[in-house]
């Protein structure tokens, strides 16, 4: 999953918020440099991607992909399950995407300690309404050339997009299928007390 869905799976509270972006930033153990409620978040953010890894019917998306572009499917699919349900937003929350990202955006501006990547990119993706622009395929394409390029070895993503659209329907019954079931274990995560 990318940013939209861990935000809109980790939960409604600013530091839930912080927490679900900061997964994707901030590497390593944690060891208390995190507010606590943060921290939590993080790691409900890594238990996220770990069931999404392993999960059948992310493997099954993955197989999709053409062999040469299979290794980094994963990526792709981030990104497309993020278009997905920015695209079908209303089937899985109440509130409307753009209150949605407009608080995520707020929470953001008002963190006078981000991560350094996320407190360089969070103006832009405020500005840019990055998580809403999830909506248009087109942006993909940005999205896709953009994490090509921090790629250690640029081009492995290359026909990414062009892919993605190519596999459109199938890779969407593959969200519509995954989506709630990985909505229901975040639930039973935060039973547990995740």
């Amino acid at each position: 999953m990318n940013y939209l869905a861990h935000l809109h799976l980790g939960g409604d509270a600013p530091a839930q918020l912080l927490g679900s972006l900061y997964g994707d930033f901030v590497k390593g153990p944690l060891a208390g440099q995190w507010p606590a409620d943060i921290e939590a978040a993080i790691r409900l953010h890594r238990r996220i991607d770990v069931f999404t890894d392993s999960h059948p019917l992310q493997a099954q998306a993955r197989a999709r992909f053409a062999l040469e572009r299979r290794r980094y499917s994963g990526i792709l699919l981030d990104v497309f399950f993020d278009h997905c349900l920015a695209l079908n937003w209303g089937d899985y929350a109440a509130e409307p995407l753009p209150h949605f990202t407009g608080r995520v955006y707020q929470v953001l501006a008002a963190e006078p300690h981000l991560p350094e990547r996320l407190a360089r990119i969070a103006p832009r993706m405020a500005a840019q309404d990055w998580l809403g622009s999830y909506r248009e395929f087109a942006v993909l394409e940005q999205v896709v050339a953009g994490i090509d390029r921090r790629l250690s070895r640029p081009g492995l993503l290359a026909g990414g997009a062009a892919e993605l659209e190519r596999l459109y329907q199938p890779l969407l019954e593959d969200f519509r299928q995954f989506y709630p079931e990985l909505q229901d274990f975040v639930t039973r995560e935060r039973g547990l007390g995740g």
